[in-house]
């Protein structure tokens, strides 16, 4: 997967949200991000309103451009609603379900915990991040030390922040349960996929 590797407190502030490590960077200012002092925000095209959003469901979702375009044409060629489709798509994905279930502090972090080979799905190891679960699909940690003392500590670190509701996570035996698909109201407010599906329909 090509990682972002970049500034990351500039895309904070470019998208005026926390996409990467919480902090004051992502508060908005009146002039956007770069090395060329304060430059007043300009009115942006439909274009530009698109293309930020998608940028910024991708930097969300820490996957390439030509992921993002596949998993997007997978959901638009899929009978349903193309947005609802797609979102649900990134939340299934295995980094994004590992990081719901709480055993990591960010989807980065999430990605790096199955490619390490600490996660199993369904009694398997699967080290994809972009491996998609289904309803009933069981996700837990490798019964091994340290992939353990690992998730001991990401739990630690992420126990005020609760599971969505489609997901059923037993802390005690490290073990996560795709219950069901979720449904558009319990994926984040933070991205209009409207608006990347009149991008990618341009």
């Amino acid at each position: 997967m090509s990682r972002y590797t970049g500034p990351r407190a500039r895309i904070n502030r470019r998208f005026a949200q926390s996409i990467f490590t919480p902090g004051n960077a992502e508060e908005r200012k009146p002039y956007i991000p770069g090395m060329h002092g304060p430059r007043l925000h300009r009115k942006a095209s439909e274009y530009a309103i698109g293309l930020n959003e998608k940028q910024k469901a991708r930097y969300t979702y820490g996957m390439s451009e030509k992921q993002f375009r596949l998993a997007f044409n997978k959901a638009k060629n899929t009978k349903g609603v193309t947005g609802t489709l797609f979102l649900r798509s990134l939340e299934l994905r295995l980094d994004s379900v590992v990081y719901n279930l709480g055993l990591a502090k960010s989807r980065a972090a999430a990605r790096q915990f199955v490619t390490h080979g600490h996660i199993l799905v369904n009694g398997k190891k699967v080290d994809i991040p972009s491996y998609l679960c289904s309803a009933g699909d069981i996700v837990e940690v490798a019964n091994r030390a340290h992939s353990r003392q690992l998730a001991v500590n990401n739990i630690e670190m992420t126990r005020f922040r609760n599971a969505p509701m489609w997901l059923e996570f037993n802390s005690t035996l490290m073990k996560g349960t795709v219950n069901r698909l979720p449904e558009r109201d319990e994926i984040t407010k933070d991205i209009n996929e409207q608006l990347i599906v009149e991008f990618y329909s341009r």
